[in-house]
């Protein structure tokens, strides 16, 4: 499933002899006491296979996760229970720390004045980061003048400019607050309308605008088995005890943990399938370009103007402008996620956006061109 053409590495390679001790290194680190887990015939979808084989083929991998000794044992998941409990707040408290999403419009300035607090603009694997989790919000929870806004459109139409209330409503049992939407949306076309026969995500409905989040941790489980984790705190937390967190400053954290946001409208059309969208921020020509950088905290429904996340400052890296990407390539990461060690069922279905965070608790670092760190003048 990978752009370049990998069919030469699609058979085994003859092996060189065993190298002699003088030309071996006298370096070599020894990690635990690790072993090779024995492999089974392989049923990897075969690309072009007809529809009917290829779910055969998903039944197939799942029967084998289920016989499989990597997660059958709950208990070997080193990154469960890990989330460090802190409850949100009343956000007129004096030591309340920047709040996300805010308006990432280019230019913007938030009034939070955060002093010295910069964001991470490294890409993150520069800084020993991983994705920990991916999850996504219906409709945006960050603003981008002309690419999310309130002028734009979906399936069920879009949410107003708040005045700070005006995005308060009344929902329907079951229902989850909603956020901007992209420009895309065009009724007449039917790549927005046609349905699409969904397998592993669950609610999601082609034409609508999601804002999607890969939590990253230099303290997660990188590289391992563990890597991927629900609730994303497991993750972001796995190896950070709470004596070991409490002696971090406020710097220490936004340079150790962070998230991409990225917004996508979905469409019925696989000319924009891509297949790995569980690794991270999509960075290829136009996607992942305008990035903003800027710290904020964790977002969600149960945050408002009027409650606040005490997990802050994160850094956040938000693409301002808005994509469309295929049904399937959501459905595909679906999948890559039920195949998780860990149990990520309840991040396979769009959560509620937080309202637009007001001014007063929007940082004054946006970074909008990292390479040449270009920022705001803070206000």
């Amino acid at each position: 499933m990978q752009r370049d053409d990998m069919s030469g590495d699609l058979h085994a390679h003859g092996s060189r002899e065993l190298v002699k001790d003088e030309y071996a290194a006298n370096n070599h680190i020894y990690v635990g006491d690790r072993k090779l887990a024995e492999t089974t015939s392989d049923p990897c979808p075969t690309e072009g296979a007809p529809d009917s084989a290829l779910q055969e083929q998903e039944t197939a991998l799942f029967a084998l996760k289920a016989g499989s000794s990597f997660y059958n044992i709950p208990e070997a998941n080193t990154c469960a229970g890990s989330k460090l409990p802190l409850d949100n707040f009343a956000c007129t408290e004096l030591e309340v720390q920047p709040q996300a999403g805010a308006n990432i419009t280019k230019g913007y300035v938030g009034e939070h004045d955060v002093g010295e607090l910069t964001p991470q603009t490294q890409q993150y694997w520069q800084s020993s980061m991983c994705p920990v989790n991916v999850h996504w919000h219906l409709g945006t929870e960050h603003y981008s003048v002309g690419e999310y806004d309130e002028g734009g459109d979906g399936p069920h139409g879009n949410v107003g400019r708040p005045d700070w209330a005006d995005r308060e409503r009344a929902l329907a049992e079951g229902e989850v607050q909603d956020g901007f939407r992209c420009h895309h949306y065009d009724e007449t076309d039917p790549k927005f309308t046609t349905p699409y026969e969904w397998k592993h995500c669950v609610g999601m409905e082609v034409g609508e605008t999601y804002e999607v989040h890969w939590p990253h941790s230099a303290v997660g489980a990188c590289g391992t088995v563990d890597q991927f984790q629900t609730p994303f705190y497991d993750g972001v937390f796995c190896n950070l005890p709470m004596e070991a967190f409490s002696t971090l400053k406020p710097q220490d954290i936004a340079s150790a943990v962070g998230v991409h946001g990225q917004i996508f409208t979905i469409v019925n059309d696989d000319s924009y399938f891509y297949p790995d969208m569980i690794r991270g921020m999509i960075v290829d020509g136009e996607m992942g370009k305008d990035v903003t950088h800027y710290t904020g905290s964790t977002t969600g429904d149960s945050r408002s103007n009027e409650v606040c996340s005490a997990y802050s400052p994160v850094t956040w890296q938000v693409d301002r402008k808005c994509h469309m990407i295929s049904a399937s390539s959501f459905d595909k990461m679906c999948y890559d996620m039920k195949m998780q060690r860990d149990d990520m069922s309840d991040d396979l279905h769009a959560h509620g956006s937080r309202e637009l965070v007001d001014h007063k608790y929007s940082a004054n670092n946006h970074v909008f061109d990292p390479v040449n760190r270009r920022n705001n003048l803070r206000g």
